[in-house]
Parts: C-alpha cells; sequence; structure tokens
C-alpha cells in the first residue's frame, strides 16, 4: 500500500494486538514485538493482548481453554479501534485452535487475521478454522504472493478480502562489522525436527578444505512444543550425527536467547544464513526476511517463501534431498566474493520493503481504511427510519 492511499483519520489508531509475546521466544512473539514498536512510533497506540504459554499466566492474558479469559480478552480487545490476530496452528486452544472463533465472534471493531500459516494440505477441520477467520474477520493479512494465491486459489478467498503486507525484520544500518577469520554459517530460530539442521552436518566434512575452515552454528532453544514431547532429542541426535561425521569441531549449537541487538550482531558476523529446512509448504519465513533484512546472503530449500524473495539473486536454492548441490552452494558463496558480495547486495536492495516502519505504515494504513469502511456501514441510510403517518 503506498502512503498516499492513507485515508486522514482525527486521531491515531488505537490497535489490540492479540499474539504470543515476550518472555515466549517464537517467530509471532517477534513478530508482535516487532509490529507493536512500528506502531508506536508512528504516533498509534497499540494493546498487547498476549497468549498464555504456561500455567502461571497473568491478568488479561488470553488463556486457552477459558471461556472467561475469551470473552475478557474480546471485552479488552473491544475497547480499541481495529483488532489484530494473529493465527498459527497451535497458538490457541481447541480443536486446531478453534477457540478463536469464539473470541472473534465477540468483537465488534474491525479485525484483521494475520496468517502466519496456510496449510496447502489441511485436514478438514483445519481447513474450515481458516475459512471460518476469513469470513468472520474483515481482511486476512498474507506475507508472501505464495499465501496469496493459495488463499485465493485452494480456499476460495476472494481477492479483495486479501491484504499483502511482508512479514516485517530490523533492517541492518551500522557500519559493516568485521567477519571472523573461520567463516560462519549461521541457521536460527526454534529447534525441532525439520529444520533441516542434519542437512548441513552432512556437508561440513567437504567444507573443510574452504580458508578458515568454515563452522556451522546453530542458535536457538528447543521448540517448547517439542521439548515437552520429546526434550532435546533433536539436538542430541544432530550433536551425534556431527561427532560420527567427525566434524564436531566445526558445528556447534547455541541455546541461548538473543535480544534484537545480539540476534542483529550475530546475523552479521554469518558469511552465509542456510535455511535447509524440510517443509515445500512454508509460505511465510521470518527467519528468511530478517537475513535479508540484514543483507546476508542465503542458501535456502526451495520452500514458497524462499522460491519468492531468492529469485532476484539474494540466495541459492538447493534441493531438499541433494547435498551435492547444497555443498557446491555453500562452497561458492565461501570461495568466490564477488559472488557473496552480489548476494548480499541483492539483499540490501530488498532490505527497505521489509523495515518495520514500512510494515506499520500499511498495517496503520490498512486499519485506517477499516475504520472509515465501518464508519460509512454504520451511516443509516437517510430511508431507513422514514415513516409515514398511516391513520
Amino acid at each position: 500500500m503506498s502512503s498516499s492511499s492513507v485515508l486522514p483519520v482525527s486521531r491515531p489508531v488505537r490497535f489490540g494486538v492479540l499474539g504470543t509475546y515476550a518472555p515466549t521466544l517464537c517467530s509471532v512473539a517477534r513478530f508482535s514485538a516487532g509490529l507493536s514498536d512500528g506502531l508506536r512510533a508512528l504516533g498509534n497506540d497499540v494493546d498487547i493482548v498476549r497468549i498464555s504459554d504456561g500455567p502461571d499466566s497473568a491478568d488479561g492474558e488470553l488463556v486457552n481453554g477459558s471461556a472467561v479469559s475469551v470473552a475478557a480478552c474480546a471485552a479488552r480487545l473491544n475497547r480499541g479501534d481495529v483488532a489484530v490476530i494473529q493465527h498459527q496452528y497451535g497458538l490457541y486452544g481447541g480443536t486446531h485452535g478453534d477457540e478463536v472463533l469464539s473470541l472473534i465472534e465477540a468483537l465488534q471493531i474491525p479485525s484483521v487475521v494475520v496468517a502466519h500459516e496456510i496449510l496447502e494440505h489441511p485436514r478438514p477441520h483445519e481447513r474450515w478454522v481458516m475459512e471460518r477467520m476469513v469470513a468472520m474477520t474483515d481482511r486476512v493479512i498474507v506475507m508472501s504472493v505464495a499465501a496469496r494465491d493459495r488463499l485465493c486459489g485452494d480456499y476460495g478467498v476472494e481477492p479483495d478480502k486479501i491484504a499483502m503486507i511482508p512479514h516485517g525484520g530490523t533492517v541492518f544500518s551500522g557500519p559493516r562489522l568485521k567477519r571472523p577469520s573461520r567463516p560462519t554459517l549461521l541457521t536460527w530460530g526454534m529447534l525441532a525436527p525439520g529444520k533441516g539442521v542434519e542437512r548441513v552436518i552432512d556437508v561440513m566434512g567437504s567444507l573443510q578444505t574452504v580458508a578458515g575452515r568454515p563452522r556451522y552454528v546453530v542458535v536457538g532453544q528447543t521448540d517448547p512444543r517439542e521439548a515437552a514431547l520429546h526434550g532435546d532429542a533433536y539436538r542430541e541426535a544432530c550433536l551425534e550425527r556431527a561427532r560420527s561425521l567427525g566434524v564436531a569441531d566445526a558445528v556447534s549449537f547455541d541455546p541461548r536467547s538473543h535480544n534484537r541487538a545480539s540476534l542483529t550482531a550475530l546475523i552479521q558476523s554469518a558469511a552465509v544464513v542456510v535455511l535447509p529446512y524440510d517443509s515445500t509448504d512454508q509460505v511465510s519465513s521470518a527467519i528468511l526476511v530478517e537475513a535479508l533484512a540484514n543483507g546476508r546472503p542465503v542458501v535456502a530449500t526451495p520452500f514458497p517463501h524462499a522460491v519468492e524473495l531468492l529469485s532476484g539473486g539474494a540466495g541459492i536454492l538447493v534441493d531438499h534431498d541433494d547435498s551435492e548441490a547444497l555443498a557446491s552452494a555453500l562452497r561458492r558463496v565461501l570461495t568466490q566474493p564477488r559472488l557473496a558480495g552480489a548476494m548480499a547486495a541483492e539483499a540490501r536492495q530488498l532490505a527497505p520493503d521489509f523495515a518495520w516502519s514500512t510494515i506499520a505504515g500499511a498495517y496503520t494504513t490498512l486499519g485506517q481504511r477499516l475504520m472509515a469502511e465501518r464508519a460509512v456501514a454504520e451511516i443509516p441510510s437517510p430511508h431507513a427510519e422514514r415513516t409515514l403517518p398511516w391513520r
């Protein structure tokens, strides 16, 4: 949306944002923080309604399984002008998260659902939940063309119901940092099976002849849902894999939580960001956006969001099961400074589109538009109350 489409309002928009938030570490929580900070910087008011992630919930948080909490959170959101409902399967209670529908039904203000995840092959009830959310809200926000096309083509959503606003990222604007003499391959985010870390471990042996002996750093805590079921089994299996392949000294795991500044420094230290995901379905990747916002070259498997954002040259796509292609792509980035520089330059060209100030501006424009639409809809027809004095 362009700035010229902003509809002026007499006061800032009061946004209510429902989602996970700090101290939760998931990508939705980081999105909540980035968006709310960006909205406030533009003069809007923001009230975060946090989804509780444990038994020790605070007042005002959404507690899954509690109808009283659902009603209270809906009432809190209704004190604002526009409600922003973040959605990802697993966030809400009920069958496939269908408790969120009761909350949306209780809203009396314009609302949008931010679709962090749109399944290509949903189960029937998963599809029903998505379809109901779209039907009950004023707009659905998607973060990629692939997501928009999937909603239109597979779910039958009308294009006018969809707003495409990219995921935001923290654009690096400081002086370029000196990178370590030992080149770093970086993967970060919540750790769980499906992240594809083992793919990179498998090719690290073939990269040890590269100057500086590259190392692979994997940053992030184990996903809480994975930890509840299997503990750190995936991390331990990856470490054992590195030991058995003789590359334990070239692979390290950092389970710490990084704030925005330390995460930016970490990304800046990387020679290449690697996204070796199993998924062929992912239409939104916060980590991909953060890598590009930081101007870093990317090597990734061809999930939809990566195909979309890396097609211009900011990254290299490799098939999921082609270890030779993965090793070749990483070696090229590490040994060809001109190629790596061109990829980084393309990423920096894309970066301004992902700045939180840009994203917040688009949300503000949409919020103003929805308020204007609701105001027009509530103006009574000049003939609506007219009666004739039949006697």
